[in-house]
């Protein structure tokens, strides 16, 4: 094989790889997937471009040094009488092969920092929601929204029921049967889904309650873990509506596999009305019992005597003359 053929080996197969790999984009991972999610919130273009560019660098290295390594092989073999040179050192090009790496990983390093501490950056943030991880689910508690702390709205997320009867052994249940509408939602669906409002500002303070979780939803960009006794803070603002399904990225215990996350992205007209509804319902328990307290007081009052109610009035005496 000739220099030539060589290179235009290696030209085919970088683009062939480049429009394999780098035309995929997905809000939720699909089966067969080979790139990252660009995900749906403000910020998770920001690790899927981060990921483009340290690939694109790798492959442009991997070219470079495998094409020097084959061409020296082929082409400076000894059946086609090439004779080794004799000198082991050249500073120009020793210099130039440490500085190009070395700047890499400073414009590497500089991407990947701007990233985190954007990341990290909450202030500002529109609505609060605490997540809890435990065995084998998740609660959430809203806590406050646009300024306002919200009322008494929490609630336990668990793998819904039709998943968690197929996954039983010898259920003899058909796993590719559990579905929403058209997706195959076999342990990554559940009873209460996380509802949030899109275009806000989103806080996240992820702890765990018994062991150490990680909070992942894919769509969102990020995954954080949840560890007892530690409050971790994350942010996101989903542009478009629409479920993100993700799962505890962390191994917590045997039922591991079984503890999905679902966030519900709402417009902020139909999140509002929903929030409405979850408070109404938290506050209803809690004024149900005063009523039965009046029903023994009008009782009582009732089976008191007449005369007890109502006290003759006396005659007032008569002055004598």
């Amino acid at each position: 094989m000739t220099s030539g053929g060589i290179r235009r080996s290696f030209t085919a197969w970088a683009g062939f790889a480049l429009a394999s790999f780098g035309g995929l984009a997905h809000a939720n991972p699909e089966p067969y997937q080979l790139n990252l999610t660009r995900g749906a919130t403000t910020w998770s273009q920001v690790p899927y471009d981060l990921n483009s560019i340290s690939l694109g660098i790798c492959v442009v290295i991997g070219i470079l040094v495998f094409g020097a390594m084959f061409i020296a092989m082929f082409r400076f073999r000894k059946s086609r009488g090439a004779v080794a040179e004799k000198w082991s050192h050249n500073t120009t090009l020793e210099v130039v092969w440490t500085t190009i790496p070395v700047i890499i990983l400073i414009t590497l390093a500089y991407l990947a920092t701007g990233g985190l501490t954007s990341w990290a950056d909450t202030t500002g943030s529109q609505m609060t929601i605490k997540v809890t991880g435990y065995q084998w689910k998740w609660r959430y508690d809203y806590i406050e929204y646009l300024g306002k702390p919200v009322n008494k709205v929490g609630f336990m997320s668990k793998l819904e029921e039709q998943s968690n009867a197929t996954r039983q052994l010898n259920s003899g249940l058909d796993p590719y049967a559990v579905k929403v509408g058209n997706e195959n939602t076999y342990l990554l669906d559940v009873d209460k889904p996380l509802v949030v409002p899109v275009d806000t500002k989103i806080r996240f303070a992820i702890t765990g309650g018994d062991v150490i979780h990680s909070w992942w939803v894919p769509a969102l960009g990020w995954k954080v873990d949840a560890i007892p006794g530690i409050v971790n803070a994350a942010w996101t603002n989903i542009k478009v509506p629409g479920t993100y399904r993700g799962q505890c990225a962390l191994l917590c215990g045997q039922d591991h596999g079984f503890m999905p996350i679902v966030v519900v992205a709402k417009s902020k007209a139909d999140f509002a009305k929903w929030l409405a509804e979850q408070e109404a319902q938290s506050a209803a328990p809690a004024a149900a019992p005063a009523a039965p307290a009046a029903a023994p007081a009008a009782a009582s009052t009732a089976a008191a005597p007449q005369s007890a109610l109502v006290e003759p009035a006396k005659p007032a005496p008569v002055k004598q003359s």
